[in-house]
C-alpha cells in the first residue's frame, strides 16, 4: 500500500491539513478557522471469540485514530462484512458491542454499510473535530523531547497464542482489558500540554509506528526497549513461537530503519514489531510536560527520547 500511495497524484487543497503523505493516523480537513474535520476508517476480522467483545474492540480501535490526532469523535458509520446465511444473533451482538463502546466515547452511530461475505469483518468510519491550530500529527517530534507510551504491548502475540491453545485465561483477560480501554482519558490528559507529535500503536507495531514518527519528523527516536511496557505472558509466548504473520511483515518492512542494540533479547525485539489492536498512544513531549502527563495518567511510561537525525530513524537501546 505504501508503494501504491506514492503513485497517487497530490491534489493541492489549502484546507487539507493532514493527508496520506506522512502516514498519519487520520485525515484532517479545515471547515472554518475554528473547526477542522478528522476522518478515519478501520475494520478487521474477529480477534476474540466473544462477538460482543469483538464489536467493542473494533470500535475502540477505530476511535483511537481520532484521539491520536487530538480530536473529539462525533459520529461513526459501521462497516460490516457477514455471511448471508450467518447467525443473526451473533451479528447483533457484534453491533451491540460496538454501539456500547461508541456510546462510552460519546460518539453517535448514524448508519453504515454491509456486504455478504464469507469472512466476517467489522469496524467503523469515524468522524471527529478539533481546532485547526491544535491538531496533533506524527511528524512534529523535536530533539530533546521525551517519549511517553500509555498502554502495554503484546496483543498480537497473545491473540496468536489463543488461536494455538497456548494462552492462559488471566493473560487473555489482561489483553482484553487493554484492547477495550479507550484512549480518551490519555488524550484528554494532554490538554494544555505541548504535544509535538502523537500516534497510536496499532497494526504496524511499536517500532513500525515509531518509524513513521521519526521519518515524518526528520529525527531519530531512541527507544529504551526494557522500559516499553509488556502485557503479562507476552514474552513467554514469544519465546514459545506464538508469532503472528503480521509481526514478520512489520519486521521485514521496518527493520532497515532500526539500529538494534546487541543486548536486546530476540523475543523482546519481536514484541516491538508485534501488531497491536487498540494500542496505546506514543507521544513526543517536552520533558516538563511529560512529567505533568505522568501525574495525570499514572499508566503512562517514558520509553525514550528524541534526538537529532542519525544514521537510522530508530535506535533501540
Amino acid at each position: 500500500m505504501d508503494q501504491v500511495l506514492r503513485r497517487l497524484p497530490k491534489v493541492a487543497n489549502e484546507n487539507v491539513l493532514v493527508g496520506f503523505e506522512t502516514s498519519d493516523d487520520a485525515g484532517v480537513y479545515r471547515l472554518s478557522p475554528e473547526c477542522a474535520l478528522i476522518q478515519t476508517v478501520d475494520f478487521f476480522t474477529p480477534i476474540v471469540d466473544d462477538p460482543f467483545s469483538f464489536g467493542a474492540i473494533a470500535a475502540a480501535n477505530a476511535l483511537s485514530d481520532v484521539y491520536a490526532m487530538g480530536g473529539r469523535p462525533l459520529t461513526a458509520l459501521a462497516i460490516v462484512a457477514y455471511p448471508g446465511n450467518g447467525d443473526l444473533d451473533t451479528l447483533g451482538q457484534i453491533l451491540e458491542g460496538g454501539a456500547a463502546k461508541m456510546t462510552e466515547a460519546g460518539c453517535a452511530v448514524v448508519g453504515g454499510h454491509s456486504i455478504n461475505d464469507g469472512d466476517v469483518k467489522f469496524g467503523y468510519a469515524v468522524t471527529g473535530v478539533a481546532h485547526p491550530d491544535r491538531i496533533w500529527t506524527n511528524s512534529g517530534a523535536l530533539p530533546g523531547d521525551g517519549l511517553w507510551f500509555t498502554k502495554r504491548i503484546g496483543t498480537g502475540i497473545l491473540g496468536t497464542a489463543l488461536k494455538r491453545g497456548m494462552a492462559g485465561l488471566i493473560h487473555l483477560a489482561d489483553s482484553m482489558d487493554s484492547m477495550l480501554t479507550l484512549n480518551r482519558q490519555a488524550a484528554e490528559a494532554l490538554e494544555g500540554l505541548s504535544v509535538h507529535a502523537c500516534t497510536d500503536i496499532t497494526g504496524f507495531g511499536f517500532l513500525g509506528h515509531a518509524r513513521e514518527m521519526a521519518l515524518g519528523s526528520g529525527v531519530t527516536l531512541e527507544i529504551d526497549a526494557h522500559r516499553v511496557p509488556l502485557l503479562p505472558g507476552a514474552l513467554s509466548y514469544a519465546r514459545a513461537g506464538a508469532i503472528p504473520g503480521g509481526l514478520k511483515n512489520n519486521r521485514e518492512f521496518a527493520s532497515c530503519d532500526v539500529a538494534l542494540g546487541q543486548s536486546i533479547p530476540e523475543e523482546l525485539e519481536l514484541l516491538l514489531y508485534d501488531p497491536q489492536t487498540s494500542g496505546g498512544l506514543l507521544i513526543s513531549l517536552p520533558l516538563g510536560d511529560g512529567r505533568t502527563f505522568e501525574k495525570r495518567v499514572p499508566s503512562a511510561v517514558r520509553v525514550g527520547q528524541v534526538a537529532a537525525r542519525g544514521e537510522k530513524a530508530i535506535r533501540v537501546i
